[in-house]
C-alpha cells in the first residue's frame, strides 16, 4: 500500500473513532499511536497471518490486535462506503464503458481476477468440501475491478465455484 493512502486511512479512521486517538494508559504512559494500531489490522489483513504475529512486531496483544481489526474493518465502512463500498451509479457505468471502447473492448466495464488462499485453519470436517486443485483446503476470492482498481463486486467461494459465469451472474 502507498504511504499517502495509508496515511489517508489512518487520517480518516482517526477523526471518526476515538478508539483509534492515542491517549494515555492506566499508568500515565501514552497508548499505541493511531499509526500502530492500523498497522496491525492491515498486517493481518494483508497477510493472512493471526493476531498473535503482531505480538511480536508491533508490541501489541493478540486481543488488543483482535479489537482494533474489528474497529479498523468498522471504521473503514463508516468512513468510505458512501464513496468506494456502492455500487456503481449510471455515471459509472457510462464513464467505465465509454473508456472500455476507447481501449477496444467495447462493453466491458471490468477485468475478472481469481485467487486462490490456502485454508490452514480450515476444520477437518469441512476439509473435503474446500479442496482445491492442490487437494489441501482453499478458499477462492473472485473479483471484478475496473482500470482505475475500484472493486465492483467480490465473491468468497468454493473451489469449483471459481468460474466467470457465476461471477457473471
Amino acid at each position: 500500500m502507498q504511504k499517502n493512502l495509508f496515511l489517508r486511512i489512518v487520517e480518516a479512521i482517526t477523526a471518526n473513532d476515538e478508539y483509534f486517538q492515542q491517549i494515555p494508559d492506566a499508568t500515565g504512559r501514552q497508548g499505541l499511536s493511531p499509526l500502530v494500531k492500523c498497522t496491525g489490522a492491515i498486517r493481518v489483513l494483508a497477510y493472512g497471518s493471526s493476531t498473535d504475529v503482531v505480538d511480536e512486531y508491533l508490541r501489541m496483544s493478540e486481543a488488543a490486535t483482535r479489537i482494533f481489526l474489528i474497529k479498523f474493518v468498522e471504521g473503514i465502512i463508516s468512513c468510505f462506503s458512501d464513496e468506494y463500498l456502492r455500487r456503481p451509479t449510471e455515471q459509472d457505468l457510462a464513464r467505465l464503458l465509454y473508456i472500455g471502447e476507447e481501449r477496444g473492448f467495447p462493453g466491458m466495464i471490468g477485468s475478472i481476477d481469481c485467487m486462490h488462499w490456502e485454508w490452514k485453519n480450515c476444520p477437518t470436517g469441512w476439509a473435503g468440501q474446500y479442496a482445491g486443485r492442490s487437494g489441501k483446503p482453499t478458499i477462492i476470492l473472485e473479483v471484478v475491478a475496473s482500470y482505475d482498481l475500484w472493486i465492483w463486486h467480490a465473491f468468497f467461494g468454493t473451489p469449483g465455484s471459481c468460474n466467470d459465469i457465476n461471477v457473471l451472474h
